[in-house]
């Protein structure tokens, strides 16, 4: 890939062709395209060997891409939790040595991440595992760097909330046939990665849940209109070849029924870490009487005795926080607590009407918390709650099903894949309250034989993921693609 190819990109012009004049417009554009280019680290390696990071020295031509391993230089890594702990995982000859780039949004350390991050890391780790080659490319937020490795996985941080999108595209494109598989993961919309990549290049395309009412809550409307339009027939354009991913069956009919979706669609769930207690065993579903592995006594609940609930997500729009004051109203004076566990873009407002409606001894807004405490709090929890108005899964929901712990949930995407109701948790439908519904669900689980039976059938489903086993079935799917 040359740098006409690059002026092609950027302003449509011949590659072979050169800007005329001593002095054009378009070549001013161009040279602060390259510098752009140039301190976000993007590497012509493709052309040029062994250049260094951030700079276009010139280097000897040469034929085969040279690799970005010997580029990126072992940053030290930062302090922070450990995702999962890596388990063993075969070599699989299908995909030794096969490079794959993993574009999501964020990364898992980014300060908004969620977990579409957490998908995409865990992921990256199982064909890491599996001998393939991975390289994540993701946005980089205030403070951390460029270039990172962690357990063995190179991260590319380029760009910001949105100039992401373009500069990971020119990223790809300078590197256009040095991936054998692109995990191109959707965020609202995807990064359109077929556009700038060869032909031969196997692409997957990453939807967690359809984004087409949401995008109504956080854009005026001409945006909004651009973003549905967007993952809507332009996705369904631009993917139109290539096999689609996602992480359950009402994602998927979603994707049939209010995008068009016509090509090939693979269910890969959401897992669990290995350190949770479902995924170390799987509990005898049948045994009501079984005690509870966390520790706690299910016995019941003690109306006239305190208790908690608990909720975890980021504090957005979409996600609708403020629908756990109705419950903290309805239960205040009951001897009960709402954990609220997040940060985000809601949380001022949030706290604001926690004061005006005087919930202070009824809702704790704990902000960000380490996974340990998150967990602490949730299995201590009578109830998990999720408000979200739509998730591709709503992966709190399998951590607290871990637990021992049921959600209350509204009957929408992904949240009616991951509650079983009735059974793990229950759902609130057309014309319900939330409040009614959690208080009928208090009301059951005061029932010790009821409690245990909840806590059993939760730890049950929990079993039922793990990350491991959906990283083997990605594994399957670029792995089918080679053959």
């Amino acid at each position: 890939m040359t740098r006409g190819a690059i002026r092609w990109f950027a302003f449509g012009l011949s590659p072979v062709k050169k800007f005329p004049g001593s002095f054009c417009p378009a070549r001013r554009l161009y040279g602060r395209f390259m510098t752009l280019i140039s301190r976000s680290g993007v590497l012509f390696t493709s052309v040029r060997q062994a250049a260094p990071l951030g700079s276009f020295a010139p280097g000897r031509r040469v034929r085969k891409y040279t690799g970005l391993a010997a580029a990126v230089p072992v940053a030290p890594v930062l302090a922070a939790p450990v995702l999962a702990a890596p388990g063993p995982a075969e070599a699989w000859p299908a995909l030794a040595g096969r490079s794959v780039a993993m574009v999501n949004w964020r990364d898992p350390w980014h300060p908004q991440n969620g977990g579409a991050e957490r998908y995409a890391w865990e992921m990256a780790l199982g064909l890491q595992r599996r001998g393939a080659r991975v390289r994540f490319v993701t946005a980089r937020a205030r403070g951390q760097s460029r270039r990172e490795v962690r357990d063995g996985v190179p991260i590319v941080r380029l760009g910001g909330r949105w100039s992401v999108y373009p500069r990971v595209l020119a990223w790809l494109l300078l590197r256009r046939r040095s991936f054998d598989t692109v995990v191109d993961c959707q965020n609202g919309i995807p990064f359109f990665t077929p556009l700038v990549l060869a032909k031969r290049v196997r692409v997957l395309c990453v939807m967690h849940h359809v984004h087409d009412a949401q995008f109504g809550v956080h854009f005026a409307a001409p945006v909004a209109a651009v973003g549905r339009w967007l993952e809507g027939p332009f996705s369904r354009w631009c993917y139109r070849r290539h096999a689609c991913v996602a992480v359950s069956g009402s994602t998927v009919e979603a994707m049939r029924v209010r995008l068009g979706w016509t090509g090939p669609i693979t269910v890969i769930p959401n897992g669990l870490p290995v350190e949770l207690p479902a995924a170390q065993a799987r509990p005898a579903a049948t045994d009501s009487a079984a005690p509870d592995p966390s520790g706690l006594d299910p016995a019941g609940l003690d109306p006239s005795g305190p208790f908690s609930l608990s909720f975890v997500g980021r504090l957005v729009a979409h996600k609708r926080p403020w629908l756990v004051l109705d419950v903290a109203e309805r239960l205040a004076g009951a001897g009960a607590t709402i954990d609220v566990i997040g940060a985000g873009p809601e949380s001022d407002a949030l706290a604001a009407q926690v004061a005006a409606r005087g919930l202070h001894d009824v809702v704790r807004l704990h902000g960000y918390l380490p996974e340990a405490a998150k967990h602490d709090l949730v299995r201590r929890s009578a109830l998990h709650l999720n408000t979200s108005q739509g998730e591709g899964w709503g992966l709190c929901v399998l951590e607290a099903a871990a637990h021992g712990v049921p959600t209350v949930a509204y009957n929408v995407d992904g949240l009616r894949d991951a509650v079983r109701n009735g059974e793990t948790g229950w759902l609130v439908g057309d014309g319900e309250r939330l409040e009614d519904v959690v208080e009928r669900a208090l009301k059951e689980l005061a029932d010790p034989r009821r409690r245990r039976q909840v806590a059993a059938a939760c730890r049950a489903w929990a079993a039922n993921f793990d990350w491991d086993r959906s990283a083997r079935m990605m594994a399957e799917l670029i792995a089918g693609h080679h053959r």
